[in-house]
């Protein structure tokens, strides 16, 4: 069976739900999910996170990897592990939060930018680097930092859309978070926003359905 990180190898697109009202939340998983869209990352800023993390673990299984971001504490990431989240996304390095999440079991993905925060966050235990905000340095960006790093997994976030998406698999991210880009929570989240969700999960998917599965992290 395969893990959380070995799924996330697999399916690369990680949808970054912030901002959505509770309700909205399965519906737009179910979406996502309906698009081939299968990791998804809930804001710890949302009401109610944990119930929501839980609820969407209820429904997919093993069908859907569900985590927490914006998680800036170790006491929040341990109260998203106990929801049923799956992983852990910060925004920055945080050595305590890593800490108690490698503890755990669960997947840690400290946010980070410069090469000595990449490598930080690598050597304090972190399982994926999420470089962020990735639209500041731009696709070539991922390349750069494989040269002195190569042995660091890379997940681009911010600024990820579906017209650079596939450059960013092709100068050496392994995943990518994907946020208004694919689920605009601004938006009233009606029937129509939905089937536009499904539409672009199937585009997103459709554009890297073909980019090499690293296989040595």
């Amino acid at each position: 069976m395969e893990n959380t990180f070995q799924k996330m190898m697999n399916h690369k697109l990680v949808a970054v739900v912030r901002g959505a009202a509770g309700e909205d939340v399965v519906t737009i998983a179910r979406a996502l999910h309906e698009g081939g869209v299968h990791i998804m990352e809930i804001t710890a800023d949302t009401p109610e996170c944990n119930d929501l993390i839980r609820r969407v673990s209820g429904e997919f299984g093993e069908e859907m990897v569900v985590g927490a971001g914006t998680v800036l504490d170790p006491e929040t990431a341990k109260a998203a592990i106990s929801a049923g989240a799956d992983f852990i996304f910060s925004p920055t390095v945080d050595r305590e939060t890593i800490r108690i999440t490698k503890r755990y079991g669960v997947v840690s993905i400290p946010g980070a930018m410069t090469p000595t925060e990449i490598l930080t966050a690598y050597e304090h235990g972190a399982d994926l680097i999420k470089v962020f905000p990735a639209g500041v340095m731009g696709p070539g960006y991922m390349k750069d930092i494989h040269g002195p790093l190569p042995h660091i997994p890379l997940m681009p976030t911010g600024g990820v859309n579906l017209s650079n998406v596939r450059e960013y698999f092709e100068k050496g991210a392994v995943a990518a978070g994907l946020g208004s880009a694919l689920v605009n929570t601004n938006q009233k989240i009606d029937d129509e926003a939905l089937k536009n969700i499904t539409k672009s999960a199937q585009q997103f998917a459709a554009a890297i359905k073909d980019v090499e599965t690293y296989e040595n992290y």
